[in-house]
């Protein structure tokens, strides 16, 4: 599982974890003969996800928002902890995601994210986009509906759905939570930015071999893994520093993100 930070200026792994399942962390025998340290339990992957953005927390990373999967988004823990912590997020949901709303005659009742979206949007179906991709901009149409949360200014909640053009029947939910005034193109163009996690593991896996390792032990895997992240790093700052030299335009601050992904470094990026 890795953490990234991006900007409009680019985007590199800032953290890593290495996710045990129940097989693993518990038989003993078998994670004493590869190191896995002793104090190490199970973790599921949304708390894996909320230590590596503590620890970026504590570092003083500045970030603005935090996007991630499903896998992420369908955890309310992981959710509550970002509310508690006043991070705004946008996190992808399964479609049958129970999100509190107001419905009439009923009042506060858990609905479907799928139900939610069937009613009409208060600001109307927007046509955005969700940022330039290889094919130029990613466009598709945006809507969002409250959510009924105990919200206290300046905060708010919504359901963030994500359309396809060609293919209108494709949905994508979002759970949201951020400043009250933030709008439906921010957040359109938040939610398009999970991509540069992906060009991070193409790149890492192409430049820095990520994923050109044997490593049988814990300490192997870190090792390897943290050195890799350590180069990319270094190459995307000096893609900065050569494009300022050669008069390429300097990219206003736009957003910095944390992005959070559960794909092993081995695995293709996935097409947007």
């Amino acid at each position: 599982m890795f953490l990234s930070c991006g900007s409009s200026k680019g985007h590199a792994l800032i953290d890593r974890e290495l996710y045990l399942p129940k097989a693993w962390t518990g038989d003993r025998e078998r994670c004493d003969a590869v190191s896995v340290p002793p104090e190490r339990a199970f973790l599921t992957k949304p708390q894996l996800a909320q230590l590596m953005i503590e620890r970026a927390i504590a570092a003083d990373v500045p970030f603005s928002w935090v996007v991630g999967d499903e896998v992420y988004g369908n955890d309310r823990r992981l959710r509550v902890w970002l509310e508690q912590q006043e991070r705004p997020h946008v996190l992808a949901v399964r479609a049958t995601e129970q999100l509190w709303a107001l419905v009439a005659g009923q009042g506060p009742v858990p609905v479907p994210a799928k139900d939610l979206a069937t009613a009409a949007p208060a600001d109307g179906w927007q046509r955005l986009s969700a940022g330039a991709g290889s094919k130029g901009e990613r466009v598709y149409d945006w809507a969002r509906w409250r959510l009924c949360r105990l919200q206290e200014a300046p905060w708010d909640h919504w359901l963030l759905v994500r359309r396809k053009l060609a293919r209108p029947e494709e949905l994508k939910y979002y759970v949201v939570f951020g400043p009250a005034d933030t709008s439906l193109q921010t957040l359109a163009q938040v939610a398009g930015q999970r991509w540069r996690i992906e060009e991070c593991f193409e790149a890492a896996k192409q430049e820095v071999g990520l994923a050109d390792y044997e490593v049988r032990s814990w300490h192997g895997w870190y090792r390897h893994i943290t050195l890799s992240m350590l180069a990319l790093a270094f190459l995307a700052v000096m893609r900065v520093k050569i494009n300022a030299e050669k008069g390429a335009p300097d990219l206003m601050h736009f957003f910095q993100l944390l992005s959070v992904c559960r794909r092993s470094a081995g695995s293709s990026p996935a097409s947007n």
